[in-house]
């Protein structure tokens, strides 16, 4: 694939070297033309517009414009900034200062006054509109249709012009696909050293990912180079201003949203604080922090940066001279100078001094061509597409022209270029620059849609096997047991699965809450008669003490109530349901501590609370919240009630569901292995599911409760048993129960000695089988053929498939011990590194609102 070739510089100077002086776009192209210079020349001679008006480097105009009408007018800093924003870029397009002015709905009063200072500011715009080049020296243009109009207009008489592009085919290279923005920066560092600094450009989005990452990873290696973070990228300058924002937040600021912040203070927090109000959060490394924001309004603002200054360690004098330069370093901090000041910085680039050595930095959207020998171009996706200006006074078709010129340009810099790209991120596919649809007249979606090869490993830029595959070391540790939270993200998707292994999760409030309201269900069935009305009072206090970090302010209130009415409903409900028997249990540790019992300087040491059980010869682990008795389990739940059928729906192993939980059934494979042949319950205990009944009426503690039953039997003997035909004969239907009540339970069992009933949770499926017309014609012979025989015996298999769907049988619970050694095996095979951990799961892609490490998956099996 191909598009037209670029002059080289040598061949370009071989075309102009005779002319007295060559114009061209851009500032690196002529530099690249005066190296090919092999004789003193008098004056300049391959130079950009702008630099050869003003006879000086470009300053930023719209920079100097601000600063001296600020100076002189007191006006809005947002107006005038949009004002001399307008006019600069009217003025590029049309070639006169005042041409704004011809526009009414962009003249405002500020534009006026703005037009009249900026006629007086020495600028090179200025320069190019009432300058001309002598008429005497002989012109040529390199790249006519890249020079704006106001450049134009600076132009003599008579002038000669040079294409940038010849006739013959440039051969795209392939792009290099890569997993992710990490392994890209990792292919150019491993290709960059001190010694060949000199000769590297890195050409980038300055405002993606890709350039904090590069920067990052350069000083590491201890490689120098230039062009890179600006004055308000510096960190110790976003951390102050960081600093001053933060004291005007509130009190609902949380950790995580300042660790930039706390890293530049040497504060390093664990991450369970990540989601933690600081106010909130009791840690002395935070109290300087804290005590700065609380009189933040009484320093200036240079006596605010000196002590950020002094608590940083670090140097801040150019932010200071920028204080000065702004006349605000003796003003006092208010959150309206913030803003100010926060505008100016995210407005402006302040110029910063630095050297020009090392590798070469360049923006995708502010550079046209690239003076190095070897160039990498990062991630060349749709953000390297400039968005044109949408004013009347542009040009749209010429203002596309020279983008897409430049763009041309840009990607033939260097004798080796590199293009180093992503397929796909967080699971959408990256959309190449939208300039190579032009250039290459090829639809496309992604980059694989283009010539490309796709790599996994990096080495070094000169060896041809740059971008081969090598293989990591993994960690073949075994996983003996895994937990029914575990196994729930592992069935989701096993790559989250594995990096929750890698990575700490920080404290969220639901979690805090769960846990102390654990903790005082336990704490209760260990000490019902010390809890009355005064230790819940206390206890809900204790409770907003301690989830007070995690929780907005306003929330408070709201939280008091349902931390009241969700203890009041554990007391009520265990107090009408207490366990009936430990006899057969030994004593457990449980979770080892209760913050609850020790508040109120109490043990807990019931074996039927807070059971942990580690059955290796299952492959499970847990910890069972109440053992209710020998046959019932109870687990305490905060979250929102799920009915029965939808417990065993999302448990199961046949057809795996995109919201797994597999809690009842195995803790149910673990109290079977204890009690065979016994029927089991396993209940959730909703606690909180009745707070708004509670509020405005009576509270029927039914509705907080789901159960479900192991049954130690097949799904079809238990329907065939007399104790389900008295459950129907009671509680079915109207026409199920006037059937019933024609025939004993011997001609209900003669139903079952032919056909037996398929094991379904669709009653249709049912009723149309072979049993379900076999169920229908006998009861008709016996009872007579009327309409109701028909429904009733319709109604009584719609209860079948309702109970086979609303609890567990025998074959559930040996398919799940089956499905549980399959897993382990899985995972110890990819733990081995035997194969990868897949983003999807066992019901295709994973369900996103369950996954824990959202940034942390890469898509595909690369």
């Amino acid at each position: 694939m191909s598009f037209p070739k670029a002059k080289t510089p040598e061949r370009l100077y071989n075309e102009v070297e005779s002319y007295d002086l060559i114009i061209t776009p851009d500032g690196p192209l002529a530099s690249a033309l005066n190296r090919q210079l092999d004789q003193p020349h008098l004056g300049p001679f391959a130079i950009p517009p702008r630099r050869l008006a003003a006879g000086r480097r470009e300053k930023s105009e719209d920079r100097l414009a601000f600063l001296d009408i600020i100076e002189h007018d007191d006006i809005s800093w947002k107006q005038i900034a949009y004002a001399i924003g307008n006019i600069l870029q009217c003025w590029e397009h049309q070639g006169s200062h005042n041409a704004i002015l011809e526009y009414d709905a962009y003249v405002d009063d500020a534009t006026e006054r703005a037009v009249k200072r900026i006629a007086d500011i020495d600028t090179a715009s200025m320069e190019l509109t009432i300058g001309n080049i002598d008429p005497n020296q002989d012109v040529v243009i390199v790249g006519f249709d890249m020079l704006t109009q106001l450049e134009r207009s600076f132009l003599p008489d008579e002038y000669d012009t040079v294409d940038l592009f010849t006739d013959d085919p440039f051969e795209l290279p392939e792009f290099r696909i890569l997993d992710s923005t990490t392994a890209i920066v990792d292919a150019v560092i491993n290709s960059v050293s001190v010694k060949n600094a000199e000769n590297v450009a890195i050409v980038l989005d300055q405002n993606s990912e890709y350039s904090p990452l590069v920067e990052s990873a350069l000083e590491a290696a201890g490689i120098p180079f230039f062009g890179g973070p600006g004055f308000s990228d510096l960190a110790e300058h976003r951390a102050f201003l960081q600093l001053l924002r933060t004291a005007f937040r509130g009190t609902e600021t949380l950790i995580e949203e300042i660790r930039p912040l706390l890293a530049t203070l040497n504060i390093d927090l664990d991450i369970a604080h990540e989601e933690k109000r600081l106010y909130q959060t009791e840690a002395p490394e935070l109290v300087w922090l804290t005590d700065f924001c609380r009189k933040a309004e009484t320093y200036t603002f240079g006596e605010a940066l000196t002590a950020f200054k002094k608590r940083a360690n670090c140097e801040l004098e150019t932010f200071r001279d920028e204080l000065d330069t702004l006349s605000i370093a003796n003003e006092p901090v208010t959150e309206h100078g913030v803003d100010q000041l926060s505008f100016y910085l995210q407005s402006y680039e302040v110029p910063v001094n630095r050297e020009n050595e090392g590798v070469l930095l360049a923006d995708a959207k502010s550079a046209a061509f690239v003076g190095r020998d070897v160039v990498f171009f990062l991630g060349l996706d749709e953000d390297w597409t400039h968005s044109p200006p949408r004013r009347p006074w542009v040009d749209q078709q010429a203002q596309y022209t020279r983008n897409i010129q430049g763009f041309q340009l840009l990607l033939q810099s260097g004798s080796k270029q590199h293009y180093l790209v992503q397929n796909s991120t967080g699971g959408s596919p990256v959309t190449p620059c939208l300039y190579f649809e032009e250039l290459l007249e090829q639809e496309y979606d992604r980059f694989s849609d283009l010539p490309s090869t796709t790599h996994s490993q990096r080495s070094d830029l000169e060896t041809p096997t740059a971008f081969e595959k090598t293989s990591a070391s993994v960690s073949t540790e075994s996983v003996e047991t895994i937990s029914q939270s575990s196994l729930s993200t592992y069935v989701n998707s096993p790559r989250d699965y594995y990096f929750s292994r890698l990575v700490e999760s920080p404290d969220k409030d639901y979690f805090t809450e769960g846990n102390l309201f654990h903790d005082f269900a336990e704490f209760y069935v260990n000490h019902p008669e010390f809890v009355d009305s005064t230790v819940i009072e206390e206890t809900v206090e204790f409770m907003l003490e301690e989830a007070r970090p995690l929780m907005r302010s306003v929330d408070e209130e709201t939280r008091r109530t349902e931390y009241r009415i969700g203890l009041k409903t554990i007391i009520f409900h265990l107090g009408a349901n207490p366990p009936t028997d430990d006899s057969f249990l030994t004593p457990s540790t449980g979770r080892g501590t209760n913050i609850i019992a020790d508040y109120f300087d109490r043990t807990v040491d019931s074996p039927v609370t807070e059971r942990r059980f580690d059955a290796e010869d299952l492959g499970i682990n847990g910890v069972i919240d109440l053992v209710q008795s020998r046959i019932q389990l109870t687990d305490f739940k905060s979250g929102s009630k799920k009915s029965a059928r939808d417990v065993v729906k999302h448990s199961s192993v046949d057809d795996p569901t995109d919201e797994p939980n597999f809690q009842a059934l195995l803790y149910l494979t673990y109290w079977r292995s204890k009690f065979p042949d016994e029927r089991l319950k396993f209940t959730f205990f909703h606690f909180l599911e009745t707070v708004d009944d509670a509020i405005v009426g009576e509270v029927d503690i039914e509705d907080t409760l789901t159960t479900v039953t192991y049954y130690p039997t097949s799904p079809e003997e238990y329907v065939n048993r007399e104790e389900f035909f008295e459950y129907l004969l009671e509680d079915g239907a109207n026409k199920c129960q006037k059937i019933l009540s024609k025939i004993d339970y011997e001609a209900y069992d003669d139903l079952f000695e032919v056909e037996k009933p398929p094991k379904t949770t669709d009653s249709n499926e049912l009723i149309e089988s072979a049993f379900g017309q076999q169920m229908i014609d006998q009861l008709e012979d016996i009872i007579g053929e009327y309409k109701y025989v028909t429904t009733g015996s319709k109604q009584a298999m719609r209860e079948m498939t309702r109970v086979w769907e609303r609890n567990y049988f025998e074959s559930d619970l040996d398919a799940f011990e089956t499905f549980i050694q399959d897993r382990l095996t899985e995972l110890d095979r990819r733990l081995a590194g035997d194969e990868r951990f897949p983003v999807e799961g066992l019901a295709g892609e994973p369900n996103y609102r369950y996954v824990d490490n959202r940034d942390l998956l890469l898509e595909g099996e690369r």
